[in-house]
């Protein structure tokens, strides 16, 4: 057994020392960072966001116990900010791995609430909606989506509750997963908007918009039409543009297209018109198409082509003086393409906040599989 030197006292003071300004200096690098990442919500930095809060995170892990509420929040702050950064679309190739982060953010989230509020805690929603919106797989989604409703079935909560279910719809709706009890999430949450929020209340408006989309895609037209139609009143009065606005309008010129009411579905084509930026150089674009029939004696020959036309459209959206000014395939395509652009409908140009007549191409493409 060797024997060293005993070691001064003031050496072991350093050491205590040390360790204790090592500590001071972690909890002061974690406030600092938490600061920074409150600043930046503040001032709406999305990219500061996402670097502060994964900072705090970081060294939150030397703060915290693993499994502690405040590890669990400082998790959700960092996986919200990945998600907010890789939206709307967190699953294709550049994004996974920000989205996986965030997923494993999310578990460790849930795990440590469940510890602290109890297995059916209402708190539990926002990691359970986190991990359900970040799985990489629909079936996993809706697993976490249906435990997330069955929390909120138990609370005295209806906001929550329908908040849930558009947020399961919205998801699960783009997926394979999507059956009519998924379609029914959104129906069940509008009714609850409908109940308990003012008519122009912006989650209701949105929840309206869906009902009425789903509808229309249904072809349920009687049910569509006064949903869309609620939509456009209320973005007018709340008087600021919205994807939505634009494609109840959108949905509407079709809907009136398809049943021949052609004077109601020129008041959405301007409608549209007056919401684009149009600029000088800025193309026009259809807002109704029909396809053309593809030539049976062509067809039967497997012949394809393409025919290229200039078109006036009108102030109203209509299509005019259609002309072709190439083609290629045989005067049967020329024909059908003719028969078929007077039924499309287009956003007319305005100038100086006036719907106005102005010119723009368009080509019509025939394959068929050989």
């Amino acid at each position: 057994m060797s024997h060293g030197k005993m070691l001064p006292i003031a050496y072991f003071l350093a050491l205590t020392l040390g360790t204790s300004f090592s500590l001071h200096a972690s909890e002061n690098s974690f406030a600092k960072a938490y600061s920074a990442y409150q600043a930046a919500v503040e001032k709406g930095d999305a990219a500061n966001i996402e670097a502060s809060a994964k900072t705090a995170y970081q060294l939150g892990e030397v703060q915290y116990a693993k499994d502690s509420v405040d590890l669990a929040n400082l998790a959700i702050n960092w996986a919200s900010a990945i998600e907010n950064q890789v939206a709307p679309n967190p699953f294709i190739e550049p994004h996974f791995q920000q989205t996986a982060k965030a997923n494993e953010l999310y578990k460790l989230a849930l795990a440590n609430y469940k510890i602290h509020y109890g297995k059916q805690a209402l708190e539990l929603i926002d990691p359970l909606l986190g991990v359900a919106q970040t799985a990489a797989k629909a079936k996993v989604a809706k697993d976490y989506f249906l435990d997330a409703i069955a929390v909120a079935e138990k609370s005295d909560n209806k906001k929550i509750l329908a908040d849930v279910k558009m947020t399961a719809f919205s998801r699960l709706s783009k997926t394979e997963l999507y059956t009519r009890d998924v379609r029914s999430y959104a129906f069940d949450a509008y009714d609850i908007y409908k109940e308990i929020l003012p008519e122009n209340a912006l989650e209701r408006v949105k929840a309206t918009y869906i009902v009425g989309a789903v509808e229309f895609a249904d072809k349920h037209d009687n049910k569509a039409e006064p949903l869309l139609l609620e939509v456009v009143k209320q973005f007018d009065a709340l008087n600021f543009s919205h994807p939505y606005a634009l494609s109840a309008h959108a949905y509407l010129v079709e809907l009136y297209e398809r049943q021949n009411k052609r004077e109601q579905s020129t008041a959405h084509c301007i409608a549209i018109g007056k919401m684009r930026p149009w600029a000088d150089a800025q193309e026009q674009r259809p807002i109704f198409r029909t396809v053309p029939d593809y030539p049976m004696s062509y067809a039967q020959r497997k012949k394809s082509g393409w025919v290229e036309l200039n078109l006036t459209i009108d102030e109203m959206g209509f299509v005019k003086n259609p002309e072709i000014t190439n083609s290629e395939g045989g005067a049967l395509f020329e024909k059908e393409t003719l028969k078929m652009i007077d039924k499309w409908r287009y956003a007319p140009k305005f100038e100086d906040g006036k719907p106005v007549t102005a010119q723009t191409m368009v080509r019509i493409e025939y394959k068929i599989d050989k």
